[in-house]
């Protein structure tokens, strides 16, 4: 079982977490949110918090909050991640729901992405990101020279991912707003196949019409489903998700009944090295590459 962190991002840092909380860093900004993960007590103060922090999101109700900001605070803000040729730039923003466009744990995922695509056979290998947020792991997949289809069911999001192409002089992904379930099934019927496969659902979502999506229920179809289209002897899958009942046994169980043949299965957990000493836990992995 593999822990993974980010080695390599220098624009993103974890001050100090605890007492449901977060506090980080991206670029020159630092950012104070929930973190349901973190049941232990934070090391600094409330009043270091509240000096330290640009902009602190106050919770109204079980989704929804408002960010309360600093002067110098901006609307949005773009950041870098550059690592053994990798070179990405993201932009970030202040959300109603609290997240702000990444997730820098996937830091660890990035590096696995790129250095797949260049080892695959094909030399324009075809990956398909599925739940696939902002595109972060779209950017790495295309920067390493692939042709990507980037699957999400929400249209803003979709364009922010577009932004962060543009942001980093990429061209040509391939925007689907789709419920992924259903792209998974078409691409099965017309017999594609593809030699990267990423999935990072959530525990609970919806479809562009409505269609219900709940992890547990719904991940094993999803998964067999995936089986169909990853090409059998050139390929790379990584399987993430961030679930607080979910295990990193799951993942592996799950990975060894569909693909009982794969290679160089890992898999473990994604956390955070905050500067103050503690690891926050952010999701669970399941990877391997032919």
């Amino acid at each position: 079982m593999l822990l993974l962190t980010p080695e390599h991002f220098t624009d993103y840092e974890l001050l100090d977490c605890g007492n449901f909380q977060k506090l980080e860093r991206f670029g020159n900004y630092i950012t104070s949110r929930p973190e349901p993960q973190a049941v232990w007590q934070k090391k600094w103060s409330d009043n270091e918090w509240k000096n330290k922090a640009h902009a602190l999101f106050e919770q109204q109700g079980s989704h929804k909050g408002e960010w309360l900001t600093k002067e110098e605070m901006p609307e949005s803000w773009k950041i870098n991640y550059t690592h053994a040729g990798l070179n990405i730039n993201l932009k970030l923003a202040l959300t109603q729901f609290k997240h702000i466009g990444i997730f820098p744990e996937q830091a660890s995922n990035w590096d696995f992405i790129y250095e797949s695509v260049k080892a695959l056979k094909n030399p324009i290998p075809k990956v398909l990101n599925l739940f696939a947020y902002t595109g972060g792991a779209t950017l790495a997949a295309k920067a390493a020279g692939a042709d990507v289809v980037h699957v999400d069911s929400i249209k803003q999001v979709v364009n922010w991912a577009n932004e962060n192409m543009v942001l980093s002089k990429l061209q040509d992904v391939r925007w689907t707003v789709e419920d992924a379930g259903k792209y998974v099934q078409r691409e099965v019927r017309r017999l594609k196949k593809y030699q990267g496969i990423l999935l990072d659902p959530p525990a609970y979502g919806l479809g562009t019409k409505g269609e219900r999506w709940k992890l547990e229920d719904m991940i094993d179809e999803m998964l067999g489903d995936c089986k169909k289209i990853l090409d059998p002897d050139d390929h790379f899958f990584i399987l993430n998700t961030y679930s607080l009942g979910f295990s990193s046994l799951i993942i592996e169980n799950l990975l060894k009944h569909h693909f009982p043949n794969a290679n160089n299965l890992k898999f473990g957990e994604l956390y955070l090295n905050a500067t103050t000493g503690s690891k926050l836990p952010l999701g669970v992995f399941g990877r391997f590459r032919s």
